[in-house]
Formats: structure tokens, C-alpha cells, sequence
């Protein structure tokens, strides 16, 4: 028997030895998030048509994989990538309930700040100061979930999007979101530095190589229906006509302590350039040189939260194409309970055709609602929001529509 087990245990090491070393590396873990609400809407459009009055269920789950590690030398690597397993074809791909991957991208940090690359938001969106809200997941940053049927909405409702038509005139879609996000160059493949956090104040810079690759795509006022693939092969094609190219962003935040009332103010811009020039047509507002700009401000005093956000763009063509969004929230925290509510506006210009300004489309949101923690990383959350939206056109457009919804729902982290 000590013979068998000596032969055994000769044999494991033999095998132990020959097997090739293998590095430690970064190791992941496993989080997310699910976010599920059962939804009640009515909305109506001021054309003939159907309207909407019923019940839903709206989802939004991800899943992300984390890891890093700190070295000998202080450096810390880390690598960070996020997939949306409830992709639903209108925000980052085409697909039904796809798995779809947002974020992939490593990161390194120490002392001397932070710098990300591959694909991840930008400095602007990442430093960018959020108003209170009665649910982040509705009336947030960054809208995550929404009852409205784009179907019903013609053009300009619900935070129209611009985007470039044919030979550069204004064309218009629908994104089904009404938020305020400076997130212009989407996930698309970059470099970003961030500094170390001094006495409460951060900057940030970020470039981007292609804007979308080489659909050119630019998500004014949304998130990218261009995003970039990995991109490991080949390499863009530059100099196309109407698409946009390289894209830089900076971004500024500070936080900070004003006697009783806790300040949070920033700002950022970001310019994406277009690759080639398209052809001017007379009368008609031609593609330009986007820009994106934003100013927010919180202060929080007790339980109390209150804050505003200004941002503007010029919506990517030459004259008359400002879409500007300002928002202003309140909120107040007791115990277990958020009880919030916000307004938003936005007013987005229609451009020029035929040598006539099209007027414009005006959006405005209220949002009112609580928010209870039942758990760590769980709460039970419910609201009541109000949309309409207005065009002021010279052109015979029509858009305007009005709507009302109730949210109730649960988001669980993990």
C-alpha cells in the first residue's frame, strides 16, 4: 500500500512538473444588475391614429466582469467589460433581446490618475454632473427605461435626434430617449485620462480615433446607433464623405464642502470632426463640425438635494440645428425612502430647407416618484411622469403628442 501511494504521488509531481507554468493575471468577478417595471401608459398624437392606453413589462439587464491588480510597483491593472442581455433593437444594436457587448477595456491607475482604453464613454460623459431624479432609470442622465411607443410620435416627439440625411441635410429619427447625457461619441474605441482627485477637483481628456468606425454614426443627443466594433483587424476608412472622424473631449468636476452645503459643479465639451466635407445644396443646412457642450450644478444641504443641467449641441450641421436641454431636479432622502421629482426641457431646431428656417420641436417631462431600499444593492421603486412635446414649424410638419405613465418596479444589483 505505502509502495502504491509512493508511486502515486511520484506520478502527480512528475505531472506537476512537466504541466507549463501559467500566470496568475487578473482574475474576474461577476456583477449586474436587473431593472423590471411594470409599465401603464396613455399617450396621444394630435393626427389621426391609433394612441396608446395599456400595461407593459420593461426590462434592462446587464452583466458585467470586473477584475484588477495591484503590482509590486503601485501600478494597478485592471480590465473591465459590461454586456446588455435585454438589447431591444432602439439603443445599441439591432437585435432582440441580444447579448450584446457596451463596455470593453482595460485600465490603468496609481497616484497619477487613471487612464482607460478600448471601449467605454468618454470624459465628458464620465465626469458629467446628473440632477436629482424621481427614479435614475427613468428621468436620469442616462434613460434606461421607457413605456413610450415610438410608433406614434412623427417627427420631433420624445427627443428627436439629429442626424445626417442625404447630402448632409437634417434628417431626424427616433432613439426612444428623452434624456440629457453627453455621451456623443458612444462606446466607441479610445483613449481617456483622468486625473488624480485634488482637493475635490478632477479633469479628464479623451480621444477618439472613429467616431462610430466607419458608419460615421454620430449620436446627437443619444447613445451611438454607430458603436464600434473591436476592431482587431484591418482599419478604418477615412476620408468619407459625410462621416464624422476623430473626436476630442474634456471634462472638468469639482466636489466639495461650502459650510453646511455640500457643492458639486462641472462641465465639459466634446468636438467630433467630420472626415470630408459634404457638398453644399442651396437653401439647405449642410453637415458641419459637431459640438457638444455641458454645465451642471448640485448642492445638498441635509436631506436635501437640489441641482440643474444646461447642455447644449449644434446638432451637427451648419445653421439652424441647436438642440439645447436644461433639467432641474429635487430630491429628499429619510431613512430607507428617496422621494424625487424633476422637469426637463428641450428644444431642438429643424434646420433649413429651401431656404426656409423648418421651425423647431420643444419636449418637456415631469417626473415625480419615491424610491425604497427593502436590501442592499435592492429597491422597490415608483413613479409618475407627464411628456408632451410641441413643433413649431414653418414646414408642414406635425409631431405634437402628449403622454402620462406609471412605473412600478424593482432594481436588484448583484
Amino acid at each position: 500500500m505505502k509502495k502504491l501511494l509512493l508511486c502515486t504521488t511520484v506520478a502527480l509531481t512528475g505531472l506537476a512538473l512537466a504541466a507549463p507554468a501559467k500566470a496568475d493575471g487578473v482574475k474576474l468577478d461577476l456583477a449586474g444588475h436587473f431593472k423590471g417595471y411594470v409599465t401603464w401608459i396613455n399617450q396621444d398624437q394630435d393626427t389621426p391614429g391609433p394612441s396608446e392606453r395599456h400595461f407593459d413589462i420593461a426590462r434592462e439587464t446587464e452583466i458585467h466582469f470586473t477584475g484588477e491588480t495591484t503590482l509590486d510597483n503601485g501600478l494597478t491593472v485592471g480590465v473591465h467589460h459590461e454586456a446588455d442581455i435585454d438589447d431591444n433593437g432602439i439603443g445599441f444594436g439591432a437585435g432582440a433581446d441580444a447579448f450584446l457587448t457596451e463596455e470593453s477595456y482595460a485600465y490603468f491607475s496609481g497616484a497619477w490618475g487613471r487612464v482607460n482604453f478600448g471601449k467605454e464613454d468618454g470624459s465628458n460623459y464620465l465626469l458629467q454632473v446628473a440632477a436629482p431624479s424621481a427614479d435614475e432609470n427613468f428621468d436620469g442622465l442616462r434613460q434606461y427605461i421607457n413605456p413610450f411607443n415610438p410608433a406614434l410620435t412623427s417627427l420631433g416627439g420624445l427627443g428627436a435626434v439629429g442626424a445626417l440625411g442625404a447630402a448632409g441635410s437634417r434628417g431626424y429619427i427616433f432613439t426612444g430617449k428623452l434624456d440629457y447625457a453627453n455621451d456623443a461619441t458612444g462606446y466607441s474605441n479610445k483613449i481617456t485620462y483622468l486625473t488624480p482627485v485634488w482637493s475635490g477637483f478632477q479633469a479628464g481628456v479623451s480621444y477618439t480615433p472613429d467616431v462610430g468606425g466607419d458608419t460615421g454614426t454620430l449620436p446627437v443627443g443619444g447613445v451611438s446607433s454607430g458603436i464600434e466594433t473591436s476592431h482587431a483587424f484591418g482599419g478604418h476608412t477615412n476620408d468619407v464623405v459625410g462621416n464624422y472622424g476623430s473626436a476630442w473631449e474634456a471634462a472638468a468636476r469639482y466636489e466639495g464642502q461650502w459650510q453646511n452645503v455640500g457643492v458639486t459643479v462641472g462641465g465639459g465639451y466634446t468636438r467630433a470632426s467630420l472626415e470630408e466635407d459634404v457638398p453644399a445644396i442651396a437653401g439647405t443646412s449642410t453637415a458641419d463640425d459637431f459640438n457638444q457642450w455641458n454645465a451642471g450644478l448640485n448642492l445638498n444641504w441635509g436631506a436635501f438635494n437640489l441641482g440643474g443641467v444646461n447642455t447644449r449641441d449644434n446638432g451637427g450641421i451648419s445653421d439652424n440645428g441647436e438642440n439645447r436641454t436644461w433639467v432641474v431636479g429635487l430630491d429628499w432622502t429619510t431613512g430607507p425612502f428617496k422621494i424625487g421629482g424633476s422637469y426637463l426641457n428641450n428644444k431642438e431646431d429643424l434646420g433649413t430647407a429651401a431656404t426656409v428656417d423648418a421651425g423647431d420641436v420643444q419636449n418637456n417631462r415631469w417626473a415625480a416618484g419615491v424610491v425604497y431600499t427593502y436590501g442592499p444593492g435592492m429597491t422597490f421603486r415608483g413613479s409618475v411622469g407627464w411628456t408632451n412635446s410641441d413643433t413649431n414649424e414653418t414646414a408642414a410638419v406635425v409631431g405634437d403628442y402628449k403622454a402620462t405613465d406609471v412605473l412600478l418596479g424593482t432594481q436588484i444589483n448583484f
